[in-house]
């Protein structure tokens, strides 16, 4: 089961976050600011954190650097009634992973949770084998039996994410969402052009194929 932290002070927001995270299928914990949060991180192993900025005691940013600089790793997810750009900065420059504005759309908060566990969850796994090719995630490179390549971010990113599902279809919008986020500024077609240069850097890979699926985005298929 996948723990979930929100930490909000109203408690009215707090509890409906926590009623659709529940709906979701998640397990929360619900914390009324950062001082509390910190408690039950202490307590619990906690996979993602919701948190609000303008809380007592200690606040959202406070507590988003304090868990960066402990070397805490997990996605946290910032809401907030500040919507300037520099609100935003100061966001993701405390370590923030992503950020929601208020009023919450409670569907797109859901939404937003599940795609940073899984890219989470990429992350973490660390090294991916498929066949008798290896992934190693923190080096972005391909290993074969006869050669090794070593891809840009983005490019290894997708790779890693079409092979650890093999046949699964993933639209574009999915992969922009997963490896770009929901903020990018980035044109969906910038999938075509990275999943391109891959094709192109793998033409010997005998193993397996990236597949265009017609009108709905790419799958990987292991080569006839």
């Amino acid at each position: 089961m996948i723990n979930i932290l929100v930490t909000e002070d109203d408690r009215n927001i707090r509890r409906l976050i926590r009623e659709y995270l529940l709906k979701a299928g998640y397990n929360v914990f619900d914390a009324e600011d950062g001082s509390s949060a910190l408690k039950l991180l202490d307590k619990h192993h906690i996979d993602l954190l919701i948190t609000d900025i303008m809380m007592p005691s200690i606040d959202g940013l406070e507590l988003t650097v304090a868990l960066r600089n402990s070397g805490f790793d997990l996605p946290i997810l910032m809401i907030t009634a500040l919507e300037s750009f520099k609100d935003k900065k100061n966001g993701f420059y405390s370590g923030a992973d992503d950020y929601l504005v208020k009023p919450i759309d409670m569907e797109e908060l859901v939404l937003r949770v599940s795609a940073l566990l899984r890219r989470a969850k990429i992350a973490n796994d660390k090294k991916l084998e498929y066949g008798d090719i290896v992934l190693h995630y923190e080096q972005y490179t391909v290993v074969a039996k006869d050669a090794t390549f070593e891809l840009p971010k983005k490019e290894f990113q997708l790779l890693y994410k079409l092979l650890s599902q093999p046949k699964k279809i993933f639209t574009r919008q999915q992969l922009m969402d997963e490896i770009w986020g929901f903020d990018t500024q980035s044109d969906i077609r910038t999938v075509d052009v990275h999943i391109k240069r891959i094709r192109e850097k793998l033409a010997e890979m005998k193993e397996f194929e990236i597949v265009t699926v017609r009108g709905l985005g790419y799958k990987v298929e292991k080569k006839r």
